[in-house]
């Protein structure tokens, strides 16, 4: 039989587990050295680092789709704590302290939210797209990751996707959280706000860095194992000089993702035979 572990047992459990986690955190938070960036300015810094965009409604099978509205509102929410936020040399951003605790007092509604199980629903749920869209902008850029809580299984079959398969984030207040360091010499600064039905997102600099950076994905791929489905492929950041020369390659992702949707919308060109 297979042993269960104390959040598993039940809500009541998962619920003493998950505040166990955020006094943990906040214990840690309290004696750490790290300072969080708090600081915001309406002054846009001069260089653009880079841009992004992300539709945040979509069409998801057998998905209500008054949580993808409601994702809408909770992404509202959030933009408005972080855009503008100043990241200076030497300290950290964290999402859950810029942003706060995700509350129905504060405005926040019962969004989209991603278990174990697969797909539930939540305060605030749908913050992930904001995290996400954060991590990609981080990702093209020399800024340094410093916690991150990849997504673990393929929930759902591609859709107009324009990063490549993996680049998320996972977050849970305040246990799960998504961190990253200015390891620069010059103030950064984050951009982020709703237009129409997109999400909208600027990572900016005073001044250009030496190299610019992107992401790549090899290898993408879908193998079976046993009787289930992994999505396979391995992401890559990039560092570019100014002659468009590679001149460092670093693995930042190697996906093995448990494919959770229905197997028939697998793209059979991408299924390879499994070599292991």
């Amino acid at each position: 039989m297979k042993r269960h572990l104390f959040c598993e047992l039940g809500p009541t459990c998962y619920t003493i587990s998950l505040h166990k986690e955020i006094l943990k955190r906040n214990i840690k938070d309290f004696f750490s050295t790290d300072k969080f960036a708090s600081t915001k300015s309406d002054k846009e810094l001069d260089n653009l680092v880079k841009s992004h965009f992300s539709l945040i409604v979509r069409q998801l099978l057998g998905v209500d789709e008054q949580l993808q509205i409601s994702k809408k509102a909770n992404i509202e929410l959030s933009s408005n704590s972080i855009n503008g936020i100043i990241i200076k040399p030497g300290e950290v951003f964290s999402f859950w302290n810029t942003v706060g605790k995700p509350t129905a007092k504060k405005g926040y509604k019962d969004g989209l939210v991603l278990t174990k199980k697969g797909i539930d629903k939540g305060i605030g749920g749908g913050l992930c797209q904001m995290a996400n869209m954060i991590h990609w902008l981080i990702l093209n850029s020399p800024l340094e990751v410093v916690e991150l809580h990849h997504h673990s299984d393929s929930l759902f079959p591609d859709s107009n996707r324009r990063v490549p398969f993996g680049t998320g984030t996972s977050i849970c207040y305040n246990a799960l959280d998504y961190r990253f360091k200015n390891n620069t010499d010059q103030n950064i600064q984050i951009l982020c706000w709703c237009q129409d039905n997109y999400l909208m997102g600027e990572l900016r600099s005073e001044k250009a860095f030496p190299y610019r950076y992107s992401i790549v994905e090899e290898d993408d791929c879908y193998i079976k194992e046993g009787k289930d489905y992994y999505r396979i492929s391995k992401v890559y950041q990039l560092k570019i000089d100014k002659n468009n020369n590679v001149v460092d390659k670093k693995l930042v992702l190697d996906n093995h993702s448990f494919v959770m949707y229905d197997y028939s919308l697998i793209p059979q060109e991408k299924i390879k035979q499994n070599d292991y």
